[in-house]
């Protein structure tokens, strides 16, 4: 075996990319909850990790191996969560502008982009937490605001990648071990 992973952790990897496909755009575009998706982090990538072995069928070998299959298939499907997460939020942030609905006050005078997210803050109220936090204008808003996204996205690859070590772990400790040929003449 020359292969860093099996093809059993890339078939993982693959349906890992669906699942983060499935939860982030359910979590950010269907229903807007952003906070589903840091609490899904973790399990997703202990069932991505765990099923990357299961697919390869790694009833023995080293444990290396199955910590490396688990590991691999969690940072694919965190890299994906992560990279969605940050291109959905890119998407609404430089789209935005400062349509509102009428009976919510109608539109919003701003220039489209980083000022119209800023004003939609400050008239939700938050204008004091931003200037607690430094923020005073469009620009370091959009420092800010990005700031906060990259370390949302970055808690979802590591926690998605922990959940597949620990898969993978749990997959080591439960998997159904190799049958010996004594076994095998005692069932038939």
């Amino acid at each position: 075996m020359s292969r860093l992973v099996d093809r059993g952790a890339i078939t993982a990897a693959y349906v890992g990319i669906g699942m983060a496909v499935t939860i982030v755009v359910s979590f950010l575009l269907v229903i807007p909850i952003e906070w589903v998706i840091w609490m899904l982090a973790l399990p997703s990538g202990l069932l991505i990790g765990y099923y990357a072995n299961q697919r390869s069928n790694r009833r023995a070998g080293p444990w290396g191996r199955i910590l490396v299959n688990g590991l691999f298939a969690g940072i694919v499907t965190g890299l994906t969560a992560a990279a969605l997460v940050l291109l959905i939020k890119g998407l609404f942030f430089y789209a935005d502008n400062g349509y509102r609905d009428p009976g919510l006050g109608g539109q919003i005078a701003c220039q489209a982009g980083a000022d119209c997210v800023y004003q939609r803050y400050l008239q939700a109220g938050r204008g004091p937490d931003f200037v607690a936090a430094g923020v005073t204008d469009a620009e370091s808003f959009a420092r800010f605001y990005w700031s906060e996204q990259f370390g949302s996205a970055g808690t979802v690859l590591v926690l998605t990648a922990l959940g597949g070590l620990g898969g993978a772990g749990l997959y080591g400790v439960s998997r159904p071990k190799p049958e010996s040929i004594a076994d095998m003449g005692a069932a038939a």
